[in-house]
């Protein structure tokens, strides 16, 4: 009966090392589902003292964060504050002095800081189960129980990556999860320029930014439309006419018929060698109303002495004229990552097509494009994806203008990434910025990932190889 139940046992779990956390819960003994509450006891009581007096330890610390400040932190975190600052007036001094109040971000900050510790205190809580499940099986099938100088040897070979991703991971959460929760909260929130702690206290308001945002009626909805519609045709037309024509120019660069190649690639990389800020700034000079484009079309008589061409002040001009200095910056980094594709087709593709008399035009059809297509798709969707949020061509070139009254601190040009720099740095208004970052986000993964499944280039990644 013993070695029945042992094969069993090694039937079920495997090695005891892979067993899940679902099954130390449901076939763990007393002990090890004890494990789960009071964290290192199954490793303790068998004589794993180390490791269980870490887990212990863990417990003990968050035990006491949350009696000394977490309970209170979340107490704040549900309300974000009741008592705002005040102002008293000193007869003795002469002066109004100010009585401290909550402070609603910090309120907010707290809260969200304890809720992730709590989360990896539960994640804890269930590795120290599992780590007495294991530690049970083997007892049960009397194989070697580790202690503290097998576990640091495992840190050297088997569990090499846990040591190794551990601080990283540490630092994924305290740098980038925690301030995205926070950053994310805020848009539930009535955190803007009339809410400003410690001054004023902000509070929950649930779903009413989106719906503003989102709905029909307000200013703020008058002006988000517009602006992601412009986002968007700004993003398709600056994507896909660099990548037009930065394969017709890798084309003529690369056909047999050119010389000196190597030339007129320098040429073009020119443009990426000059810092972007650099060229985007020279050209706002450039077609500015009395910079060298406009002077030139005076002095030729094409213009009056007093006219100009507004390139940056005409809404409808100042959106085409960023588009096409769009393209000195684009088009030469599609032709280098087109030149490379070009010069890895395989020869014998065209040697076969030739013999089977396909015309050039057939050739580039059937051949070269879909094979510059089925390698670019993922790089054609990350610069769609960058477009979107093109912080810099925008900002540097018109700054969103020109300005109008009839949208709510935008310009015309303004992209959703800039009209959020202005409610946030400009403006204050941080909630409505977290709902715009919201909102791109989902728009840009939602686009993102559904346009990548339909592609051939995660269809059928071997293809072309």
């Amino acid at each position: 009966m013993g070695a029945l139940k042992k094969n069993k046992l090694q039937t079920t779990s495997g090695r005891p090392s892979d067993a899940s956390v679902g099954e130390a819960i449901a076939k763990g003994n007393a002990l090890t589902k004890c494990s789960l509450f009071v964290f290192g006891l199954g490793n303790i009581l068998n004589k794993q003292i180390v490791r269980g007096l870490i887990f212990l330890a863990i417990e003990i610390a968050y035990i006491y964060y949350m009696v000394t400040f977490g309970i209170s932190a979340i107490g704040n975190f549900m309300t974000l504050g009741t008592k705002e600052q005040g102002q008293t007036y000193n007869e003795a001094l002469g002066i109004y002095e100010y009585t401290a109040g909550d402070n609603s971000m910090l309120f907010l900050l707290y809260g969200v800081i304890t809720i992730v510790l709590t989360l990896a205190i539960i994640f804890i809580a269930c590795m120290s189960a599992k780590s007495a499940y294991c530690t049970q099986l083997r007892k049960e099938r009397g194989m070697h129980i580790p202690g503290i100088k097998d576990d640091l040897l495992s840190l050297r070979e088997e569990n090499i990556h846990t040591g190794l991703l551990a601080l990283p991971i540490i630092g994924i959460i305290i740098f980038t999860i925690v301030p995205l929760i926070f950053m994310i909260l805020i848009a539930f929130t009535s955190y803007d320029h009339e809410h400003q702690p410690p001054g004023n206290l902000f509070g929950w308001v649930g779903l009413d930014n989106f719906k503003t945002m989102l709905g029909q009626g307000s200013k703020l909805a008058a002006t988000f439309w517009p602006v992601l519609g412009w986002t968007l045709i700004w993003a398709v037309f600056a994507t896909f006419s660099c990548f037009i024509l930065g394969i017709i120019l890798a084309l003529l660069i690369n056909r047999k018929g050119t010389r000196i190649k190597g030339f007129w690639r320098f040429m073009f990389v020119l443009s990426i060698a000059v810092p972007q800020f650099v060229s985007l700034l020279s050209m706002r000079t450039i077609f500015n109303a009395n910079g060298p484009v406009n002077v030139l079309l005076r002095e030729f008589g094409l213009l009056g002495a007093t006219e100009s061409i507004p390139f940056f002040t005409d809404p409808t001009l100042a959106k085409i004229t960023i588009i096409c200095i769009n393209l000195w910056i684009g088009i030469p980094f599609t032709m280098l990552s087109t030149t490379g594709i070009l010069q890895n087709i395989p020869a014998d593709l065209y040697e076969a097509a030739k013999i089977d008399g396909a015309s050039a035009f057939v050739i580039f059809r059937k051949i070269t494009i879909p094979y510059i297509v089925f390698v670019m798709t993922p790089n054609l969707i990350t610069s769609f994806t960058g477009n979107i949020n093109n912080f810099n061509v925008i900002f540097l070139l018109s700054g969103g203008g020109p300005d109008t009254l009839d949208y709510y601190y935008a310009g015309k040009t303004d992209l959703l990434v800039t009209w959020l720099y202005r409610l946030t740095i400009t403006q204050k208004d941080y909630n409505l910025g977290a709902v715009i970052g919201i909102l791109v986000f989902i728009i840009l993964a939602t686009l993102s990932l559904l346009t990548y499944r339909h592609t051939g280039s995660y269809k059928d990644e071997g293809a072309f190889q």
